[in-house]
């Protein structure tokens, strides 16, 4: 049998009818590559500046005050105020208020013009070595510079080499800079989002597909019934994956575990709820497994790219920061790290456990409201 253009051309036909009536997944077609494009292009930062920082200042003189002039112009960090013990600054890094916490000594500029080279400490959240590197690493420069352009005229002599200060780096909550020291804990919220969601959306549709769900819809279950059903089986196997994640955490990567067990059970329950009540709306949007499992990856694509998993959050202009913001992995992420590695109590993980509450107030009352819609 010849080639014939006339079938073809309707087998083409076809194929851009079924395309037009398949809108999710053409707009996952759209949609998709257009994100990436953006989120890449504008979103994401390896070099973070303005990173929030906090000052203990025991010496107020012309010096540390052009230090801290010279911490600021220079971009990477962004002084919000200042503490007046060692434990309150502690505190900051612990809770994620700073990034970064500078102790000038009692009588930094006289020790300085004496030539007993005074160190400077620059305590530092480490928990993210490529958000701390940049600015760890310009942190010597910076005094330097500040220190030359003070010590002038019959003070120069004091500046000369080498330089009459020291810089102290500490290096908190993973001072050894491993990388799979911030990225294993933060893995756990991208596998649970990737998998509660994925699974809770797909099996639903699964039903749908198959008819049963009418038969579901035709008995006297309410949708808020309906929807715990669904979703309870699911905590199980978050249950599991959580279980496996933490022995493989601390037996291949030796991942620390320094905080509240209370705290950790608490937060990994309403992550996982949240995530399970995400698919359960989204089994509401999609008409069939395909589609399900489309919408639940373009969902999944913001958590890994704006939670601050792969990319430092912080690094990441102030629009991208606010859809993070609205992200269930952003603050489970902070959270996990918290808890790991700040040894966390449940005091600590307060506002990120209630930021995660709101959200997941608001997908239930929308996919509740969308799964009445499928009733009606």
């Amino acid at each position: 049998m010849s080639f014939s253009l006339a079938r073809f051309r309707a087998v083409l036909v076809k194929e851009f009818i079924q395309m037009r009536r398949d809108r999710i997944t053409f707009a996952m077609m759209i949609g998709v590559p257009i994100m990436q494009l953006l989120l890449f292009g504008y979103a994401i930062n390896s070099d973070p500046r303005h990173l929030p920082t906090l000052v203990e200042m025991a010496d107020d003189g012309p010096a540390s005050r052009a230090i801290l002039m010279g911490m600021q112009t220079s971009g990477y960090f962004e002084v919000e105020g200042v503490v007046t013990s060692a434990e309150e600054g502690d505190r900051a890094l612990r809770d994620g208020t700073a990034s970064f916490v500078v102790v000038i000594p009692p009588d930094f500029e006289r020790d300085v013009v004496r030539g007993h080279s005074p160190d400077i400490l620059l305590a530092a959240d480490a928990s993210d070595p490529a958000a701390a590197a940049g600015a760890m690493g310009a942190i010597s420069g910076i005094v330097s510079t500040a220190i030359s352009e003070t010590l002038t005229g019959a003070l120069s002599y004091a500046a000369s080499s080498p330089p009459p200060f020291g810089v102290v780096v500490h290096r908190q909550f993973n001072p050894e800079g491993e990388t799979s020291t911030n990225i294993v804990p933060g893995l756990l919220a991208i596998i649970l989002s990737m998998t509660m969601t994925m699974i809770t959306a797909v099996a639903i549709v699964r039903e749908t597909e198959r008819g049963t769900m009418e038969t579901l819809i035709s008995t006297p279950v309410r949708p808020a019934e309906v929807m715990l059903g669904k979703i309870l089986p699911y905590v199980i196997v978050g249950y599991v994956q959580t279980g496996v994640f933490l022995a493989a955490a601390q037996i291949l990567f030796a991942v620390p575990f320094l905080g509240s067990p209370l705290a950790f059970f608490v937060g990994f329950n309403l992550f996982i709820i949240v995530n399970l009540a995400l698919g359960f709306m989204i089994s509401t949007i999609a008409r069939n497994q395909m589609q399900a499992m489309q919408v639940s990856f373009f969902t999944l694509l913001p958590s890994i790219l704006l939670s601050g998993f792969m990319f430092p959050f912080a690094g990441m202009p102030g629009w991208a920061q606010a859809i993070g913001s609205v992200i269930p992995a952003t603050h489970f992420l902070r959270l996990v790290r918290k808890v790991m590695l700040k040894g966390a109590e449940m005091a600590d993980i307060a506002t990120d456990l209630w930021r995660i509450g709101i959200i997941m107030a608001v997908i239930v009352v929308i996919a509740l409201r969308r799964y009445r819609q499928t009733l009606d």
